[in-house]
């Protein structure tokens, strides 16, 4: 399930042409169906540039056809899990699969952003992927006594930790590595990891995740 919050930002960015581009989005509280919109746009436009029909892309993915035609239909709401699945298994970013794609006008971009929740973590993409960098990057929140497991992400995927308040574990290489405001932590996330928070304070902390050229 997921749900919605409001914020606004902007950040400066340099082109390759080293150009100055601002890249502003606002963060709007809209509904569910939107985001099921997008996915299924997403996942129906990535089918057709692969030309895989929903039983290719079940094989690929690990996703079942029924779940997958489910979502390009707007029927059902994909968990976290199911979404990396076909991230994965599409060699793509996950903000690639959960954002539309950016209307831009002369030097300033402007898109739609939604804080999501997926299974216990709350996410919104503060970086898009950039395929120049090889990277994305996310904002997370953890409520008190929230538990968010991961399953691997593709070969050599890392991701970088920033601790921005509260407190947290890391799983990683099957121990728990305890976190707080300001730690940093950079692990390979092509293996099963997770994130906990139990404290009674919420935790919110920034993931970088980097796709080398193998994984995408």
């Amino acid at each position: 399930m997921f749900r919605y919050c409001h914020v606004d930002h902007a950040f400066v960015r340099y082109n390759r042409s080293k150009y100055l581009i601002i890249v502003r989005y606002s963060v709007q509280v809209l509904g569910k169906k939107m985001l099921q919109t997008i996915i299924s746009n997403n996942l129906r436009q990535l089918r057709k540039e692969r030309a895989w029909s929903l039983s290719q892309a079940a094989i690929e993915t690990g996703v079942s056809k029924a779940m997958l035609g489910q979502i390009e239909r707007e029927e059902s709401s994909p968990t976290i899990v199911t979404l990396w699945r076909i991230a994965k298994g599409f060699k793509i970013s996950m903000s690639s699969l959960i954002e539309r794609p950016l209307v831009a006008s002369n030097n300033v971009q402007r898109r739609v952003k939604a804080a999501l929740v997926f299974d216990n973590i709350e996410f919104k993409v503060l970086f898009s992927y950039d395929p120049l960098l090889g990277s994305e990057m996310f904002e997370h929140i953890l409520q008190p006594n929230k538990t968010h497991l991961s399953q691997a992400h593709g070969f050599g995927v890392q991701e970088d930790i920033i601790v921005i308040q509260g407190q947290m574990d890391m799983l990683v290489d099957g121990r728990w590595l305890p976190l707080k405001k300001g730690d940093v932590l950079r692990f390979s996330a092509d293996k099963p990891h997770g994130y906990r928070n139990l404290s009674t304070k919420k935790t919110v902390f920034h993931n970088i995740i980097h796709y080398p050229r193998q994984a995408l």
